[in-house]
């Protein structure tokens, strides 16, 4: 019987309690920007010939953030009627040729030497007797040293030579199996 009051006033308290919330004051009012004030831009003597654009008037927009005040728009210099423009500047060519270095054809042929004996492993493995594991890495293999072969008619031999490393071992793995 104790327990059925206590859940009696349990539920009658729960279903008192309401959040009332009072307002603290008046909503705050945001004043207005200041006005905006721009100083004309000085000119050279030379360009006074030139008529100088009107000045857009302010803008009335209350951004949250402060804005960057506006340059005045500069005018561009008008070339005497009877000069001709220069010719625009063509870049110039920033391609080099260069003999290969002997480091380059070192790792070349080492890579070479290396898709070479994995070439040769490879060729020594009997693909059906291999598991469906040895036959997913005699694939990989064949499909690193095609990818190798790529990479060194591109002349990117640092890949070239990580693909064929890779290939190569995997050969090798499939030999001692």
């Amino acid at each position: 019987m104790g327990f059925g009051i206590f859940l009696v006033l349990f539920a009658s308290a729960c279903a008192k309690a309401r959040a009332e919330t009072v307002p603290d004051g008046p909503p705050l009012q945001v004043p207005a920007p200041p006005q905006r004030v721009l100083a004309p831009v000085e000119e050279p003597p030379a360009a006074a010939s030139v008529p100088e654009p009107e000045a857009p008037p302010p803008a009335v927009a209350t951004p949250r953030t402060p804005a960057r005040p506006a340059a005045a728009p500069r005018p561009r210099p008008v070339p005497p009627a009877g000069a001709q423009a220069p010719p625009p500047q063509t870049p110039p060519d920033t391609r080099e040729l260069r003999a290969p270095s002997s480091t380059s054809a070192v790792t070349e042929r080492s890579v070479r030497e290396t898709l070479a004996r994995a070439s040769r492993d490879i060729g020594r493995v009997n693909y059906t007797r291999l598991s469906a594991e040895g036959r997913a890495n005699y694939d990989e293999s064949r499909r690193f040293s095609a990818q190798a072969e790529q990479a060194l008619k591109e002349r990117n031999l640092m890949f070239a030579a990580t693909l064929a490393d890779k290939a190569a071992t995997l050969a090798a793995e499939l030999v001692g199996r």
